[in-house]
C-alpha cells in the first residue's frame, strides 16, 4: 500500500510558485535591478516584506493553537516579544561604544545610572552577560517562552481551564508581562525598549545585503513552519488534535490524555511564535513592551479569522494581507484604522466564516443553491411534445 503524500499536487506546484518568487525573484528585484527601475524592490520594501514574514509566522503559531486544536490564546504575542528581546539583547551588546554616550554598556542603561547599581559588571545586569554569545541568546530566543509557555500551560491545562476562561488568564498573564516590561527598573529599557542595533552576526544590520538576507531568513522560517505543521496535521497527533477541537469530552473517553497534548502544542506554538519574533526585531530595530500587549494577540487573531482558521494558507494569507492594508490605512486615513480591523474581524465572522481560502468555496456553494432554486422555463420542444387537453 502506497503512503499517503504530504502534498497534493495542486499544492505542491502553487507552494513552489511561491517559493520561487518569495525567495528567489523579489530578492534579485532588490539586489540587481537598478533603482530608477518600475521593477526595483527598496531596501525598505525588502524590510517591510520580511516584517510581513514574520507576522505570518506568528500567524501560523496562532492558528495551530486555535484552529487546530480549539485553543483561543490571546497571549501569542508575548511569547513573540520575547523571543524579539532574547536576540534584542545580543544585538544591544553588540554596539559596543558606537552609542550617543560612548561606554560599554547600552544607553539606557547609562541613562538609568545602572553603573550604580551593578558596580561589580560595569553598569551590566548579570543576566544580560551570557547574551554576549549568539548561541547563548540562540538558546534563549527558544528556551524562555518554552518555559513560560510549560509553566503556564501545565498549571492551566491541568486546572481543566478551557474555553474563554483560558483566553482570559491568557490575557491577564500578557498584561501583567506588558506592565513589568514597562518598567524602567526591570533592566530591558522600560518604556523605550531595545534598539539602535548596528551589528548581526559581524555585518551592518542597516547594509542592503544584510536586509535581503534577513528578508530570506524570514522565508525559509516561514517555510519551515509551514512544513512542520503540514507535516504535523497528517500525523495520528494532528487528528486528534483535531478531535480535542472538536470534542474533548470524546477524546478523554477514548483514553488519551488531552492535557498532555494541548501542552505539546501550546509549548510548540510559544516556540514558532518567538522564532518569527527574534527576526523580527533586527527588521524592524525595535522591540518594546507594546510589542507584547493583549492588542497585539487580538491582531494575530484576527488575522487567522480573516484569511481562514483551520487551513495553512489562510493564516498566512490573513497576516500578509490584513497587515499590508494597515501600512496603507494608517497613512490615508489613521483614525479609522481601528473600526476598519474590527469590522474586517465582524465581517469575517458572520460573511466568511471559513475566511479567504473558504471564499471560493462559498461562493461555488451558493451559485449552486441559486440554479437549483431557480425554476426553468420549459422550451419549445417540451410545449409540442405536452399533450392537449381536453376542452371545456
Amino acid at each position: 500500500m502506497k503512503a499517503k503524500a504530504l502534498f497534493s499536487r495542486k499544492e505542491a506546484l502553487a507552494l513552489g510558485a511561491i517559493i520561487l518568487v518569495a525567495l528567489v525573484v523579489i530578492p534579485c528585484l532588490n539586489a540587481f535591478i537598478p533603482s530608477g527601475s518600475p521593477f526595483h524592490v527598496s531596501n525598505f520594501a525588502i524590510s517591510l516584506y520580511g516584517k510581513y514574514l514574520c507576522y505570518a509566522v506568528l500567524a501560523l503559531g496562532v492558528n495551530l493553537l486555535w484552529g487546530y486544536t480549539g485553543i483561543l490564546s490571546l497571549g501569542q504575542a508575548l511569547f513573540f516579544s520575547l523571543g524579539g528581546y532574547a536576540l534584542g539583547m545580543h544585538l544591544m551588546l553588540m554596539i559596543g561604544r558606537l552609542g550617543q554616550y560612548q561606554a560599554d554598556i547600552p544607553d539606557f542603561m547609562v541613562f538609568l545610572e545602572f553603573p550604580k547599581r551593578f558596580p561589580d559588571t560595569g553598569g551590566l545586569p548579570p543576566h544580560w552577560i551570557p547574551f554576549r554569545s549568539i548561541w547563548f541568546a540562540g538558546a534563549a530566543v527558544i528556551g524562555v517562552p518554552a518555559a513560560v509557555a510549560l509553566v503556564f500551560g501545565y498549571l492551566a491545562f491541568r486546572s481543566r481551564i478551557k474555553g474563554v476562561y483560558f483566553s482570559i488568564l491568557s490575557q491577564a498573564l500578557t498584561y501583567a508581562a506588558t506592565l513589568m516590561f514597562f518598567r524602567n527598573d526591570f533592566t530591558f529599557g522600560g518604556n523605550n525598549g531595545l534598539t539602535d542595533f548596528k551589528f548581526i552576526l559581524g555585518h551592518n544590520i542597516n547594509s542592503p545585503t544584510t536586509k535581503r538576507w534577513l528578508y530570506i531568513a524570514s522565508g525559509a522560517l516561514l517555510l519551515g513552519v509551514y512544513l512542520l505543521c503540514r507535516w504535523l496535521i497528517s500525523t495520528k497527533f494532528g487528528q486528534i488534535q483535531r478531535a480535542i477541537r472538536d470534542s474533548e469530552n470524546r477524546v478523554l473517553f477514548s483514553g488519551y490524555s488531552t492535557p498532555d497534548f494541548k501542552l505539546f502544542v501550546f509549548v510548540l506554538s510559544a516556540v514558532i511564535c518567538s522564532l518569527g519574533g527574534a527576526l523580527f526585531v533586527p527588521q524592524v530595530g525595535i522591540i518594546n513592551p507594546s510589542e507584547m500587549s493583549p492588542e497585539k494577540s487580538l491582531e494575530a487573531v484576527v488575522w487567522v479569522a480573516v484569511g481562514g482558521r483551520g487551513s495553512l494558507l489562510g493564516p498566512i494569507l490573513g497576516a500578509i494581507g490584513v497587515n499590508a492594508l494597515k501600512s496603507y490605512a494608517t497613512r490615508a486615513f489613521a483614525e479609522q484604522w481601528l473600526y476598519l480591523l474590527g469590522g474586517l474581524f465582524i465581517g469575517a465572522t458572520l460573511l466568511m466564516p471559513q475566511g479567504i481560502v473558504g471564499l471560493p468555496a462559498q461562493i461555488h456553494r451558493l451559485i449552486r443553491r441559486l440554479r437549483r432554486s431557480t425554476p426553468v422555463a420549459p422550451g419549445p420542444a417540451a410545449i409540442r411534445s405536452a399533450p392537449d387537453l381536453p376542452k371545456a
